[in-house]
């Protein structure tokens, strides 16, 4: 049951955020290429590592509070299942583990590796210490977290990151964690209680007309990718665009979610328990796989 709750603490769901870290070397044709793979898989471990450190962090930082939340209350620490002292001794291992893994990349780019998860990792600190706290500023910053793995991925494996990636990378994720946001405030009008400080600085109606905002914007920034001459000579095909209706289907979902039924929520819990979602990315990546590499 202990081993559970440190399980737990690291929350291995969220690991699947950091899929981003493949996004180079799949956009760039090289997934199944060992000399590729590999170095992106241990930097993918390694941020598996050091995310785990800042939720060990987070959740130490916000214990009290989230005793007092209805879902947060049942986490590790906040129920008591991980001492404090225990959660900074995993946070310590987590962290140093991160480091550690980077020279197995065997990257000619290693420094810059370690200048990126020790961003990342500092970026954080400071969002679970002060900068949660202010709207619209929160959600950059988990948007900027994402950015930062796809362009770890590039760094690994020496590929160039094109702009089109770092927006929409950038767009998509602001995206979720706008409708996150949104749960929150529903959260916030059900219970009176705030599940976080900047709560107050977001409403309905600005939460909902903001993602629609940055889905609209999300939309026409894949389009343009996909029809981009820099992206079609490098892929060699003019196909690409044909994946453009798996975006908006899974877009559209994502909205319907929010605003018709009110489950926004995680969007890891959305990716693992949507079946529309999961069918639209499931499409999409296999419409993609057949487009640039069949």
């Amino acid at each position: 049951m202990k081993t559970l709750s440190y399980i737990q603490l690291l929350r291995p769901l969220q690991w699947l955020k950091n899929m981003f870290v493949f996004a180079p070397i799949f956009f760039s044709s090289n997934l199944l290429k060992v000399e590729y793979f590999d170095p992106t898989l241990v930097v993918f471990a390694s941020f598996c590592l050091i995310s785990s450190s800042i939720y060990c962090f987070n959740d130490l930082q916000d214990v009290e509070a989230d005793r007092l939340h209805p879902k947060k209350c049942h986490r590790p620490i906040a129920s008591g299942a991980v001492s404090v002292r225990a959660g900074y001794t995993l946070m310590l291992i987590c962290t140093i583990g991160a480091f550690a893994l980077l020279p197995l990349a065997k990257s000619c780019n290693t420094p810059y590796l370690y200048i990126i998860i020790a961003a990342y990792w500092l970026m954080n600190m400071a969002y679970c210490v002060k900068l949660k706290q202010y709207a619209i500023l929160d959600v950059s910053i988990i948007a900027i977290g994402f950015v930062m793995r796809v362009l770890i991925g590039g760094l690994a494996t020496d590929i160039w990151i094109s702009h089109w990636l770092v927006m929409m990378t950038f767009l998509v994720t602001l995206f979720l964690a706008l409708t996150k946001r949104n749960d929150d405030y529903r959260l916030y009008e059900q219970t009176g209680q705030k599940p976080r400080v900047s709560i107050t600085g977001y409403n309905k109606t600005f939460i909902n007309e903001a993602t629609a905002i940055v889905a609209s914007v999300t939309l026409v920034c894949y389009i343009m990718y996909t029809m981009s001459e820099e992206v079609i000579a490098r892929m060699g095909t003019r196909y690409v665009y044909l994946t453009s209706a798996w975006v908006l289907a899974g877009l559209l979902r994502y909205l319907q979610n929010m605003i018709v039924f009110g489950l926004s929520g995680s969007p890891t819990k959305s990716l693992v328990k949507d079946h529309f979602i999961q069918f639209c990315v499931l499409g999409w990546i296999a419409s993609f796989f057949v487009i640039i590499y069949l």
